[in-house]
């Protein structure tokens, strides 16, 4: 990990890295420097101050300025899990998935990205909803309130080649899919967590013929990812004690299984904040001739070289910290550092993407209602962002 000196010079260079305006990263360091942040607190930062006193944007009739126009916003329900999870003979408070739509949409959500399809066995239709009877109610209350299904990060076979249990149990997961009206089905998590390239080849052909079965049953199968799937591949250099290569070529491993795998069959969804998190902590790898190279990921240009291989973003947001280990501290959408305006600006295709508002650490066992509202301040923040 590179040590960022506190002068002038190491802390624009820092600034430039994270992608944050000179005015909000000054600010940002002045805050946290004279205090830790321990709470989020509400409301929309700088970068949207202005643009949410010209109207929420709630309806169709604000669209056109609108960088995510309202029937593209969502939210994956993970952010609110203690609501779904919740007793509702015990709590006043939106309990259980019918409950929590209904919450949703009053806030202007209209999508939806699932994390599972369990939630409190005393809430309507009960415990475990992922069968197609469960998925026909999950699709009348998302009728009800007019909210629609974008994905779920749900069950991907860990065997390959597939077993048939393994592929039984695909196959009945984009059935459910079908059901709830989705055409994107996915996984919280990267396609391997190697770092070799014969590690990834193997991910991608895996992917590949992953995505061939969903493609016949009419989903596009995607890969949620964090931080580490966009570190440097490993793909020459001295061999390490395994027959594994310890060196890169500079290629990132995210933009390998691109390259790699099938474009009408493969698609991807970016966790904006672990992309930014990943642009903090990877930006030097060592060459196959042993010297020192730095490369500086950027986000938005892999989406926009890759537009249409993107149907959704996790719109998630975080406060400069560079004593974290990740650069940043995870807060309400809207209310931190990442410049949204301009990664929405970058990318473009406002009507392609689908935006899922997240926020991990929302719930709170003791605050309640916490991960509700962090949700009403996210709609907020994300229907306020406008072009430039």
């Amino acid at each position: 990990m590179t040590s960022f000196k506190s002068s002038s010079t190491t802390d624009e260079s820092l600034r430039r890295s994270l992608g944050v305006d000179r005015r909000r990263f000054l600010t940002t360091c002045t805050a946290v420097g004279a205090a830790a942040v321990a709470m989020p607190v509400f409301g929309a930062s700088p970068a949207l101050a202005d643009a949410a006193d010209r109207g929420k944007g709630h309806g169709h009739g604000n669209d056109r300025k609108a960088l995510v126009p309202s029937h593209k916003r969502g939210l994956i329900l993970y952010t609110v899990r203690d609501a779904t999870g919740r007793d509702p003979l015990t709590s006043d408070l939106p309990s259980g998935f019918r409950e929590v739509f209904k919450q949703l949409a009053r806030y202007g959500y209209r999508q939806v990205e699932f994390a599972g399809y369990g939630q409190h066995a005393n809430a309507p239709g009960g415990a475990n909803l992922e069968t197609p009877a469960g998925a026909r109610l999950l699709r009348s209350w998302l009728d009800d309130y007019g909210l629609r299904a974008q994905g779920n990060h749900g069950f991907i076979p860990a065997s390959w080649p597939l077993t048939t249990p393994d592929l039984d149990r695909f196959k009945q997961a984009l059935e459910i899919a079908n059901v709830l009206g989705m055409d994107h089905m996915g996984t919280g998590g990267d396609p391997t967590w190697g770092s070799t390239k014969a590690e990834w080849d193997q991910a991608a052909e895996k992917w590949n013929a992953m995505g061939r079965i969903a493609r016949r049953a009419g989903i596009k199968l995607y890969t949620h990812n964090h931080d580490g799937a966009y570190d440097f591949l490993l793909d020459g250099g001295p061999l390490d004690g395994q027959g594994r290569p310890t060196r890169s070529s500079g290629i990132r491993k995210l933009e390998y299984f691109l390259k790699q795998t099938d474009a009408k069959s493969v698609w991807l969804e970016m966790d904006v904040f672990w992309a930014h998190v990943a642009r903090y902590k990877f930006h030097t790898y060592t060459a196959h001739d042993g010297s020192k190279v730095t490369s500086v990921f950027d986000p938005a240009r892999l989406v926009a070289r890759n537009n249409k291989r993107y149907p959704l973003f996790h719109a998630k947001d975080g406060v400069v910290n560079t004593s974290s280990g990740q650069g940043y501290d995870m807060v309400p959408f809207g209310t931190g550092d990442i410049d949204y305006e301009r990664f929405f600006s970058r990318v473009g295709e406002r009507n392609y993407h689908n935006p899922m508002v997240e926020q991990d650490n929302a719930p709170s066992g003791s605050a309640p209602g916490q991960s509700l509202e962090y949700a009403r301040v996210g709609y907020d923040n994300l229907a306020s962002l406008r072009r430039r």
